[in-house]
């Protein structure tokens, strides 16, 4: 009987999360695409795009979590019937996409020259890594948009309108790196030359590319949100209305302060790893991309569990609830484990891919294959957080994952690296760490069952 609901529960499940991993998927494939096209312009290129990708991953994942706030909030709401409540948090998530945006536009273009030195970069390749930065977070504004107005939209089980944006998005960002990251160039097929226009601008043409690209995606899913029949803040306030923001703040806050504080930590643990040089960084940059494709299973998991769990939440049906969670937490595991095979099996051959020179690859290829073995054991809290996130419990991820980056990931890794002098693999051996500690506290919690108590 079980068996059968399970059953059952597939075809809702992957309505949700396959859109959002082929979302993800075309993501990672520019970013593949970017890195090898940056690449192959050589090794300081490399290194100074991927020297601030940590402090990218500090901002974005703040805007994510004031997101999560209005997606507990929007889905518990939709759960219950209640259609009206849901459009008005729209309503303030469209006051919060501009409070923020433009914040966060001011912030990073004062900051974008000392950004570099913060992250002891290589002074050799800063003037690069602070250009790049600056023209990626221009259109700040655009890019908050795209991330708090696909959430919403998510909430209430659309997660085909932002696959579709994000592709367009993808296109417009790989013609665009074609054209501005070479020079005008000739290409011989089949004993036929051909010219291609480029403007030779190197990694400041992959930067504006990027930002084109940002825009454009911004702008794409604001005009979907408001067109969406279930969702759209149109006739809404988009004043400031506490009542409104309160219960989407007390949700969203606990996790900005994770999110935060872990992707300090990211940046804490990229500056340490950029002090080892140019080869370890790079090493570091392009392993790091490899791997995001193999983590993609994990979030599209994550999407449809924190959408399903909030329905159900404000719908009142625990029974719904519990099946959820039986249902993707083993679909989840087999998924990672295949991931993670192939990450293992793959990696050298991806290493080639964004790079040609010899230590990088081996350096690259030794890290992910550590990390492939621990890939089902990080999927686990990843769903876990995700139902959780569906229910507004934001708290118990915010200790378990500060408790994890600082006390594991950073501190291993300072001794290691720093008083040690241990190199890159030390470093990635700490991570591993990390998201073994994340694993034994979210499976604790969840066997617990506290994570379903009010």
């Amino acid at each position: 009987m079980k068996n059968n609901s399970s059953f059952k529960m597939l075809p809702e499940i992957l309505s949700l999360a396959l859109p959002t991993m082929f979302e993800q998927l075309l993501q990672t494939a520019v970013q593949y695409i970017d890195t090898a096209m940056v690449g192959s312009l050589g090794t300081q290129a490399t290194a100074g795009v991927g020297s601030t990708t940590t402090v990218n991953w500090l901002i974005g994942s703040t805007v994510s979590a004031i997101g999560v706030g209005f997606l507990a909030v929007i889905a518990q709401s939709f759960g219950a019937g209640d259609k009206e409540k849901a459009r008005k948090t729209a309503g303030q998530a469209v006051f919060t996409v501009i409070a923020v945006g433009l914040f966060f536009t001011v912030v990073t273009v004062l900051l974008s020259s000392k950004i570099p030195v913060i992250m002891h970069v290589d002074s050799k390749i800063r003037d690069i890594s602070a250009r790049y930065f600056l023209i990626l977070y221009i259109p700040m504004l655009f890019r908050t948009a795209s991330i708090i107005f696909g959430t919403l939209l998510r909430a209430v089980g659309d997660t085909k309108t932002p696959m579709k944006v994000g592709i367009f998005v993808n296109i417009i960002n790989i013609v665009l790196n074609f054209l501005l990251i070479y020079p005008t160039r000739t290409i011989s097929i089949k004993n036929t030359s051909y010219q291609i226009i480029g403007a030779g601008m190197g990694i400041t043409g992959a930067a504006t590319a990027s930002a084109i690209a940002y825009t454009f995606g911004g702008i794409a899913i604001t005009v979907m949100l408001f067109r969406h029949k279930e969702i759209s803040p149109k006739g809404q306030s988009i004043k400031p209305d506490m009542n409104m923001l309160k219960p989407c703040i007390r949700i969203a806050f606990p996790n900005m302060l994770q999110r935060f504080a872990t992707s300090l930590g990211y940046v804490a643990f990229a500056a340490m790893i950029n002090s080892l040089g140019e080869t370890s960084t790079a090493a570091h940059t392009i392993a790091n991309t490899v791997e995001s494709l193999f983590y993609i299973p994990g979030y599209g998991m994550q999407t449809a569990s924190s959408a399903l769990a909030g329905s159900a939440w404000g719908a009142g049906d625990k029974r719904k609830l519990n099946q959820t969670a039986k249902t993707i937490l083993p679909l989840e595991v087999t998924l990672m484990i295949f991931s993670g095979g192939m990450l293992f099996i793959s990696a050298p051959y991806l290493m080639r891919i964004f790079s040609e020179d010899a230590e990088v690859i081996s350096l690259g290829t030794t890290v992910l294959r550590m990390v492939a073995v621990s890939e089902p054991f990080y999927g686990v809290p990843i769903v876990i957080e995700g139902l959780m996130q569906g229910l507004g419990k934001t708290v118990a991820p915010f200790i378990y994952n500060v408790l994890g980056m600082w006390c594991v990931r950073i501190v291993g890794t300072y001794i290691c690296t720093q008083v040690m002098g241990y190199g890159l693999v030390s470093a990635w051996a700490c991570m591993i760490a990390h998201n073994m500690l994340l694993f034994i506290l979210f499976i604790v919690h969840y066997a617990s069952g506290k994570w379903k108590k009010i």
